[in-house]
């Protein structure tokens, strides 16, 4: 069983207050979105979990016991992380990149074994990088390619948290959905920052809306993606809609500017004289 807490983080840079307050919770196997406008906090929030920004107040848990406390080869035998700023002058091979995964569990001078190698070859397989791809060099991967090997690296790692930053950005739509199809497959608790809400929608099993630092909703997705709340926090106009092929509630969106125009537009003469 995994477990996420975090309570009354709070983040500055400088003397710039980025996060205040902000609650988050990941029980275990949940997918659990972090939406927000750009600039938000949401990114931050997650770098407290994966230990890139210390909070100056607040308690980050994994199965209870303070992040922070943990050893950096214990935090990361718990948790795993796919961010989206990698390194394109990478020189190892899809493998390599994998093996990586690994590392936690090795002490100095350790030995790669037969068992390791197999354990690297079946994650590859079951994010679908296989064939000539195994040893292609990371960095002519195309970007959805890079996103299943670090994965890969994350099943590796044996970790029963994985952490994402973004993993469908800059993906084209096939490739949005088969990585965030393989995620839901892997069954492991998760927190992941997303920009699109319908994806957001289909996939998490609770989202957390992060507004100027603050964690302003959380709950189940057709609880927390309200139009109220849509047009308060992105300002735009939202209505939902049921998906025709999955049955989910989806969001159809229009700027806040435009609604208000076409709404003037479908005005009477007299109802535009009451409502000036």
């Amino acid at each position: 069983m995994t477990t996420l807490r975090l309570a009354g983080i709070e983040v500055r840079l400088g003397t710039t207050t980025v996060l205040s307050g902000a609650d988050l919770h990941c029980d275990d196997g949940e997918i659990v979105g972090l939406v927000g406008p750009n600039g938000s906090g949401k990114s931050t929030l997650l770098r407290t979990v994966y230990r890139m920004v210390r909070p100056v107040a607040g308690l980050v848990t994994v199965d209870g016991d303070d992040a922070w406390a943990l050893s950096e080869r214990e935090m990361a035998r718990r948790t795993a992380v796919v961010v989206q700023e990698t390194p394109a002058e990478f020189e190892f091979t899809a493998r390599e990149i994998a093996a990586m995964g690994l590392l936690p569990h090795k002490r100095a001078f350790d030995r790669d074994t037969a068992a390791d190698a197999a354990a690297v070859a079946a994650a590859l397989g079951r994010v679908g990088v296989v064939g000539k791809l195994v040893d292609r060099p990371f960095a002519t991967l195309s970007g959805g390619e890079k996103q299943r090997v670090l994965i890969a690296r994350a099943l590796v790692q044996r970790s029963r948290l994985l952490l994402l930053d973004e993993p469908t950005n800059h993906l084209d739509v096939r490739y949005q959905l088969e990585v965030l199809d393989l995620v839901a497959a892997l069954g492991v608790s998760t927190v992941v920052c997303l920009h699109d809400l319908n994806l957001a929608a289909s996939y998490c099993d609770q989202i957390f809306v992060v507004d100027g630092g603050r964690v302003v909703a959380g709950g189940k997705p057709a609880d927390v993606l309200t139009p109220e709340l849509i047009l308060a926090v992105f300002d735009v106009r939202a209505a939902h809609y049921v998906h025709p092929l999955t049955g989910q509630t989806q969001l159809a969106f229009m700027s806040a500017t435009a609604a208000d125009a076409g709404a003037r537009r479908r005005l009477t003469p007299r109802e535009e004289v009451s409502n000036p």
